[in-house]
């Protein structure tokens, strides 16, 4: 998450697009890593999440992130969970599998624990979402 968001000229990348870094290339022991999705064509789309909640409260849970394409492809991604208040703002690195450009909706869940009371309500007073690569 340090090197986030991406600089100007893009995110560094490996594979056949390598050669677009020649500055990180020529490092000695450089280390590199690389998340896939689980699913074909295996790519995932770093993000940054920032949620700040609307909730009376503290109380127990899980924050959920759900990701729709228009294909109708959906993926679910926890942002938080335990203890959550309206006092702290929700800051999560996903690697996304659905891209950006295909995203038509992204729906918020909150998943109450059972002891949480029944007229409990949480909704996200802002949602902010910050693409690593445009490209």
């Amino acid at each position: 998450g340090h090197c986030f968001p991406c600089p100007q000229e893009g995110c560094p990348m490996m594979g056949h697009y390598a050669d677009r870094f020649p500055a990180k290339l020529k490092r000695v022991n450089q280390k590199y890593f690389l998340n896939t999705a689980a699913d074909p064509p295996f790519a995932t789309w770093k993000q940054k999440v920032f949620i700040k909640l609307s909730v009376v409260k503290t109380l127990r849970g899980d924050i959920n992130l759900v990701f729709h394409d228009t294909e109708g492809n959906t993926k679910e991604y926890e942002i938080a969970s335990g203890v959550i208040s309206q006092d702290q703002v929700y800051t999560k690195y996903l690697d996304v599998e659905i891209n950006p450009k295909n995203t038509k909706k992204i729906e918020f869940v909150w998943n109450k624990t059972i002891f949480t009371l029944l007229w409990a309500r949480v909704g996200a007073e802002t949602v902010n979402i910050i693409h690593g690569e445009d490209g």
